[in-house]
C-alpha cells in the first residue's frame, strides 16, 4: 500500500530551520502533492532544496500537483489505489492540525494507506507549550464568530468550561481582525483570568506573553494583520 507523507511547512519566511533536514527524503520519495497552494508549496520545496541538498536541484515537474478541494477526493482515493506515494502540504504548520487536508488523512485511514506524519512547527502547540497554562487539560476550538455579541458569548462560554474543566482555551482570528479580537477579551473576560497572546511564532519577531487581563487592560497592544494565537485559561 502506498505511502502518505505529511509534510510540515514554515510558520514564519525566515524560519527555515524549524523543518528537519529529513523533511527532504520524504519529498523525495513521493510521486504526487496534494496542497493548498501550489505555487507557494513549489517556492518552499526549492528552498529547502538550497539549505539541506545544495548539490541537488529538485525537478517540481516531476511530480503530479492537486489542489485539497472536494472535487478532489476521487483522485486521491484513484492514486492510493494505483500505488502512488502521496505529500500533503498546508499553507503553514502541520497538515490536518486546523488544516484541510484533514479529510484526505481520513480517506487515507480508510483505505489501509501508511501515515507518515513528519516532524515540523505547529503553532497551536509552540503557544501551549510558551503560555505556561494547563498542558495537561486544553482544547483548540478555531476561530470564534465574527458577530460581536456571538462573539462575546463564545468567549464567556470558554471562560466558563475553563473555570469548570480546569483547561487551557486556544483560539485564532483572521489577523486584520486581531485587535478586535483583543478588545472583546479585555472586556468580557474576569480580570483574573489569564491570557496568552502569541504573534508571529518562530518569526523574528516573535513575541509571546501571558498576563491577567487586568494587566492586558493597561496595555495598548496593536497585532494588526500579524499571525497570532490566543489562549485563556481561567481555572
Amino acid at each position: 500500500m502506498a505511502n502518505v507523507y505529511l509534510i510540515p511547512t514554515v510558520l514564519a519566511e525566515e524560519s527555515f530551520d524549524t523543518i528537519p533536514a529529513y523533511v527532504t527524503s520524504a519529498i523525495k520519495d513521493c510521486h504526487v502533492f496534494f496542497v493548498e497552494n501550489e505555487r507557494t508549496t513549489r517556492r518552499y520545496f526549492k528552498q529547502l532544496w538550497k539549505n539541506y541538498v545544495p548539490d541537488e536541484e529538485i525537478v517540481i515537474d516531476d511530480y503530479e500537483w492537486y489542489l485539497i478541494t472536494n472535487e478532489t477526493k476521487g483522485a486521491f482515493k484513484r492514486l492510493l489505489k494505483e500505488g502512488k506515494n502521496i505529500g500533503i502540504v498546508s499553507e503553514a504548520g502541520c497538515p490536518g492540525i486546523a488544516d484541510p487536508g484533514q479529510e484526505l488523512i481520513a480517506i487515507a485511514q480508510e483505505m489501509g494507506a501508511e501515515i507518515k506524519p513528519l516532524v515540523g512547527p505547529n503553532s497551536i502547540l509552540l503557544a501551549l507549550m510558551a503560555s505556561g497554562m494547563n498542558g495537561q487539560q486544553f482544547q483548540f476550538v478555531g476561530y470564534l464568530p465574527i458577530d460581536n455579541q456571538k462573539r462575546i458569548a463564545a468567549i464567556k462560554d470558554l471562560e466558563a468550561e475553563s473555570v469548570r474543566k480546569k483547561c487551557t482555551q486556544i483560539f485564532i482570528e483572521t489577523p486584520y481582525r486581531n485587535n478586535q479580537m483583543i478588545e472583546s477579551l479585555q472586556k468580557t473576560c474576569k480580570p483574573s483570568t489569564q491570557l496568552c497572546i502569541a504573534v508571529d511564532i518562530t518569526g523574528k519577531n516573535e513575541w509571546i506573553k501571558t498576563m491577567a487581563v487586568a494587566e492586558w487592560q493597561k496595555n495598548k497592544t496593536d497585532i494588526h494583520k500579524r499571525p497570532a494565537i490566543f489562549l485563556i485559561y481561567a481555572g
